[in-house]
């Protein structure tokens, strides 16, 4: 067996059974099944990349709060770990929770989601939103971050697990190093890089360091983190949400998109709806008695 056939369920709704794991081995023929973690994560063992049964699978099973992919045995275990930030590995868009300080949520908010469905391009979308926080507080940044940010589920059980098994796990994100080196301790991450903020005399300027850290950055970071752990692309992770992470996602040995916009979920190899960040570790096989909680 080559492949494997991942269904994930979200932990809060442990919903796979014995009855759905009989349906979906009569459309997955000369399969075997593992557990990964009881009513949550089951692995179906096939030869071959069948898009049609995953097609079939994922029809049978459209109003089920399940995950349902197909990844290779091979290096399936990742090395590299590269994540994107907002709406991945937090469940904010910290600009947004910022521009409430400033007045002007409604206006950066509609900004911020074209440019994550790749309407606007992203530097652009960057540059006129931070324009609108000219003036700001730095302390809004700080009350942010305390009261409006919060760790997505299962993030710290990620990338503290693959930690474990010695993985590079690295943050990459086009926001901002205010918010992802504080993000990137509180999860566990190796390495953070972000934009930075221009301040000056205590208040926000309404601009960014040049240059705009945006897709191609991500993409770069990925490359470079393989290169310089001498890893194959087959053995990195990435993840993310936004138009500006396909780049990286495509490039990956295995690009998840993470509750995405649908541009993404559908160019993603895999794509994660239902299940919290510890989808990641089954779709690499990783049992939950070997998480690191």
């Amino acid at each position: 067996m080559a492949y494997v056939l991942s269904i994930i369920a979200n932990p809060a709704n442990p919903v796979i059974d014995a009855d759905m794991k009989a349906r979906i081995m009569e459309l997955a023929a000369n399969t075997s099944v593992i557990d990964l973690a009881t009513g949550v994560a089951s692995d179906f063992y096939i030869a071959e990349r069948d898009n049609a049964m995953l097609g079939s699978v994922r029809a049978m099973l459209a109003e089920t709060p399940v995950d349902i992919n197909i990844v290779a045995l091979t290096h399936r275990r990742k090395k590299l770990l590269v994540a994107d930030m907002d709406s991945t590995i937090i469940e904010q868009e910290c600009i947004d929770e910022i521009a409430d300080f400033a007045g002007r949520r409604a206006e950066i908010s509609a900004i911020t989601e074209h440019a994550m469905l790749g309407e606007l391009s992203f530097e652009a979308a960057l540059t006129e939103r931070v324009a609108m926080l000219e003036g700001l507080d730095v302390s809004a940044l700080e009350e942010t971050y305390a009261k409006h940010i919060t760790l997505t589920p299962g993030a710290r059980t990620l990338v503290q697990t693959m930690n474990k098994f010695s993985a590079v796990t690295a943050l990459v994100s086009g926001g901002f190093t205010f918010f992802t080196e504080r993000i990137a301790e509180a999860a566990g991450f190796k390495s953070a890089q972000a934009n930075e903020l221009l301040v000056e005399g205590g208040v926000l300027t309404g601009k960014v360091r040049q240059p705009i850290l945006g897709r191609a950055a991500k993409q770069n970071a990925l490359l470079r983190l393989a290169g310089k752990n001498h890893l194959r692309l087959e053995e990195t992770l990435a993840i993310g949400d936004g138009a500006n992470d396909l780049a990286m996602l495509e490039r990956a040995g295995l690009g998840v998109a993470f509750r995405a916009k649908p541009a993404v979920a559908e160019a993603a190899a895999a794509r994660i709806q239902h299940g919290d960040l510890t989808a990641l570790l089954y779709l690499q096989g990783i049992s939950q008695a070997e998480f690191v909680e």
